[in-house]
């Protein structure tokens, strides 16, 4: 199963100059207990920014540069089609970003795990639109703003309908 996974704003923003423009920690513990011991697929620009890898993930790298150098527990592939290729056994892997990488890796998706947080934002990075009419929503949880978190959110699940 592939899952895509992000945290978007009210206008599909993700983030700007490669950085995110929040800070939730509940979301970070959400995506930890998602992504932990399974394949992250994402873009060289997400990988390069976080400030190391992120632990107990297999991090699988998508860049068209030739001999791109990464640490141990990643992997690097040259297209979107070899990094499918390497989680098809895979119970369950994630795709964690970026906005061209999600919107690439749309169409193979099979759940979308989508934090919306209540708010737009100024972005140049965003979340690929898609149609309500291919997903169905099965589980939603409200996350109220508090002193820990300057916007509300919403932890979405999003299943594809069966293609009949």
């Amino acid at each position: 199963m592939l899952t895509l996974v992000a945290a978007a704003a009210e206008n599909n923003a993700l983030g700007k100059s490669n950085q995110m423009i929040w800070h939730l920690p509940d979301d970070f513990k959400h995506f930890k207990n998602l992504t932990s011991h399974h394949y992250i697929i994402m873009g060289r620009k997400t990988f390069e920014s976080f400030p190391k890898p992120l632990p107990n993930r297999t991090h699988i790298i998508i860049t068209r540069q030739k001999n791109y150098d990464v640490p141990e527990n990643c992997i690097v592939v040259n297209s979107l089609s070899e990094a499918i290729e390497l989680v098809k056994k895979e119970t369950e892997s994630f795709v964690i970003g970026g906005g061209e990488i999600y919107r690439q890796t749309l169409p193979y998706a099979d759940k979308i795990e989508l934090t919306r947080v209540h708010h737009s934002f100024d972005a140049d990075a965003f979340f690929p639109e898609f149609s309500k009419e291919e997903w169905d929503l099965i589980r939603e949880a409200f996350h109220p703003q508090d002193e820990k978190h300057a916007y509300s959110f919403t932890f979405q699940t999003f299943i594809r309908k069966n293609k009949g």
